[in-house]
């Protein structure tokens, strides 16, 4: 953690820029369980960083980040905002977004599950398929690094089946199956394959079946522009309400940053909302 705090402040002063934002662009890592003693609390994911106890790359550089007072942005499906790391940042007021960048397959879906919810069409099935050749597809061949993308992918559509009672009952959702293989031939271009099975009236069904290529890189690149963008913004702004005396910041958690987001990190007690015109509904509201 000191060296990769040395390594900001020397970026800055040989950029001689004003401003450091950190964004983790890096391969998948493995889920990351939270541990009470470990990780729960900001106290004890210093302890644990101190000693050497198993911290994952990214919240180390989360952590380095946090400490020299620079926003941290994950674009990676693993959940490297573990509660110790969202506290921390909360603590020293410093901007933390995430999670996955939100560029193809998942975007799609996002939108079109809104809008078969929203049409009183219930979705009872939706298995999303993807093969990619680039080195990301070969670091999620890995179980382990897979569970990461399986989970940031799949809790897409959660709010908006919760949504409509009406549709779902309690606890009642569709069946939701993600599958990524490595095909080397295929290099960046991603191949994405979606269907959408739908329960209508009288008992009978609609299935939509969709192919997508997506050219990986090139998707996530302006995405990774606007992250910054935005939460440099962000570091502009200050608020009040009509009853308060003194302006505010954003919280230290950037939910405005969801729009971007496969797993939008919010608060803690705020709903998650993945719905995708939503999301661009409440940077449009703040923009205005």
């Amino acid at each position: 953690v000191d060296q990769v705090r040395q390594d900001i402040r020397d970026f800055k002063q040989q950029s001689r820029v004003d401003k450091v934002i950190v964004l983790w662009t890096a391969n998948t890592e493995c889920f990351c369980n939270v541990i009470q003693g470990v990780n729960d609390t900001a106290q004890n994911l210093l302890k644990s960083i101190k000693v050497g106890t198993g911290v994952s790359p990214s919240t180390l550089f989360a952590v380095a980040s946090i400490l020299e007072g620079c926003a941290y942005v994950n674009g990676s499906p693993q959940n490297t905002f573990v509660p110790g790391l969202i506290e921390l940042a909360i603590q020293h007021g410093v901007f933390i977004g995430g999670d996955d960048f939100k560029s193809g397959q998942t975007k799609i879906k996002s939108v079109l599950v809104d809008f078969l919810v929203s049409a009183g069409l219930k979705p009872t099935s939706i298995v999303s398929y993807n093969h990619l050749g680039n080195n990301d597809g070969m670091n999620l061949s890995a179980p382990q690094q897979f569970r990461s993308k399986e989970i940031s992918k799949s809790n897409v559509v959660d709010d908006m089946v919760q949504s409509n009672t009406v549709l779902y009952e309690p606890d009642e959702k569709p069946d939701h199956t993600v599958v990524i293989k490595y095909v080397p031939n295929v290099k960046d271009s991603k191949r994405a394959m979606d269907e959408y099975i739908s329960e209508i009236m009288m008992g009978g069904s609609n299935t939509i079946v969709m192919h997508n290529t997506c050219e990986d890189s090139l998707l996530a690149s302006p995405i990774i522009l606007d992250l910054v963008i935005l939460t440099e913004l962000c570091q502009r702004i200050t608020f009040k309400t009509e009853s308060e005396m003194e302006f505010q910041t954003f919280h230290s958690v950037l939910s405005i940053l969801s729009y971007l987001c496969k797993a939008p990190l919010v608060p803690e007690g705020t709903p998650v909302v993945n719905a995708l015109f939503r999301q661009r509904a409440c940077i449009e509201n703040i923009m205005r």
